[in-house]
């Protein structure tokens, strides 16, 4: 008689941005292949791994409690750490009580060679390379763990600001080939899903290191073509760009393309050209705003999003009003808040002049308040509007929620029947929660 053995079972859990998520999904597909159950976080497994983050400080923090979370449900299980923290602290994450594996910006994409019976180790064993030699591309993308998918094409950054550590997390900036963006999208949207996010690092820097060379063999405006006249995908959304790297050309392509959606995140961190000098970002704040205005020229309804930093060190009261004030006047959606957070082997951690985080702290709430109050203004603008809505694929609290193209978030009463569809609805009103109700323009909807 023939017992088979039952599979084992590894769990993920990522930190961090929709590039992380990329790379997970992609890194569990591997698992699969060499015969691993996943499972859910929550759920016993003989492996957990845990995918981590390093942009701020509470994603550091985060980890040991995560760490926890899994011993509780499996105090024997094995537990690996890979990712940007892994890469930039790994003795800190090895000496973490359970933690068996840490591997860094190029092992990763290899764990299933670190294995071995899944036997916990007495130490915490570490693989991690020079991030010098993280120049090559490993492409990747998620799908299966809700209804959009994230398309990674590029990876690490050549930029030198003085606040960031993913440089050192993650190495030079380097691209997928054109050829595989387009075959990974095109797998992509064979399995049903709708719509795809372009994620990586610095997106708008596409086609360097495309072919192991600096030179750029394509651009991103070469990308956004190609991938618009791939069939079969509904929408196409443009994730976090420098407004540097966002030419007028690729808004208006964006404006009159057949999928990419009406949607822009791009970070300013500060309206404080002091500030942004002192950050060496690549731009300053007049061409920001050549950027927001060209982009509500061609595309009235277009969402705008922004990330700002508070807190940066010589960063005065005066200077703080600036960037309110300069985020107040401009026509953007809403906001993504950071708290400075002084991160080791950065320019900016020995710089004069910090602000008490006491301070920090208020600033980040008045400006999360101006969030809350442009997201408002921006959704009641859209109110009448026709719109086209993708649903997701969650039930909480007995409502289905759901994106427009650009980017208002809808509700609607709990109908599994509407999970990964598209639905041409007409925007009525904002509900106490923030968010937007509507009427379906088919008025048959409900019955499918």
């Amino acid at each position: 008689m023939i017992v088979s053995t039952p599979k084992k079972r590894v769990a993920f859990y990522t930190l961090g941005c929709k590039l992380n998520f990329s790379e997970t999904s992609t890194i569990a597909r591997g698992f699969e292949e060499e015969g691993f159950k996943r499972v859910d976080f929550s759920e016993h497994a003989d492996m957990y791994v845990i995918n981590t983050c390093s942009v701020t400080e509470n994603a550091d923090k985060r980890f040991k409690t995560i760490v926890r979370q899994a011993q509780k449900v499996n105090p024997r299980a094995f537990i690996a750490a890979i990712g940007c923290y892994a890469q930039l602290k790994p003795e800190q994450l090895a000496e973490v009580d359970g933690v068996d594996l840490v591997l860094g910006a190029t092992e990763k994409f290899k764990i299933t060679d670190y294995l071995n019976d899944l036997s916990k180790n007495e130490f915490g064993e570490i693989h991690s390379c020079e991030i010098e030699d993280a120049n090559f591309y490993e492409g990747s993308y998620a799908i299966g763990d809700r209804t959009r998918a994230f398309l990674k094409v590029q990876d690490g950054c050549d930029y030198k600001c003085t606040y960031c550590t993913i440089p050192l997390a993650r190495g030079i900036s380097r691209s997928d080939t054109l050829q595989n963006v387009l075959k990974n999208a095109k797998e992509i949207s064979e399995t049903g899903i709708k719509e795809i996010v372009l994620t990586g690092v610095n997106i708008g820097d596409y086609g360097k290191g495309e072919f192991g060379t600096k030179k750029h063999e394509h651009t991103f405006l070469d990308l956004i073509r190609a991938l618009d006249l791939v069939q079969g995908i509904h929408r196409l959304r443009i994730s976090s760009i420098e407004p540097n790297l966002l030419s007028e050309e690729t808004i208006n392509f964006v404006a009159n393309s057949n999928a990419f959606v009406p949607h822009f995140h791009i970070p300013l961190q500060s309206g404080s050209d002091k500030i942004l000098k002192l950050m060496k970002r690549r731009y300053l704040s007049n061409l920001y705003v050549e950027r927001v205005g060209l982009i509500k020229r061609v595309m009235p309804h277009a969402c705008i999003g922004v990330d700002v930093i508070v807190g940066f060190p010589g960063e005065t009261e005066q200077n703080f009003l600036e960037t309110y004030n300069f985020l107040n006047e401009l026509d953007i959606s809403y906001l993504h808040v950071f708290t400075y957070s002084e991160r080791d082997n950065t320019v900016a951690a020995k710089m004069e002049g910090a602000v008490p985080m006491n301070i920090r702290s208020k600033r980040s709430k008045m400006l999360r308040g101006l969030s809350v109050k442009k997201r408002r203004a921006f959704y009641e603008s859209q109110l009448g509007s026709l719109r086209t809505v993708l649903f997701e694929g969650e039930n909480k609290e007995g409502y289905i929620h759901g994106f427009t193209e650009n980017y208002v978030k809808v509700k609607s009463p709990w109908n599994p029947k509407l999970v990964n569809t598209l639905h041409e609805v007409k925007l009525t009103d904002i509900s106490k929660d923030g968010l937007v109700r509507f009427e379906f323009v088919l008025q048959d909807v409900k019955g499918i």
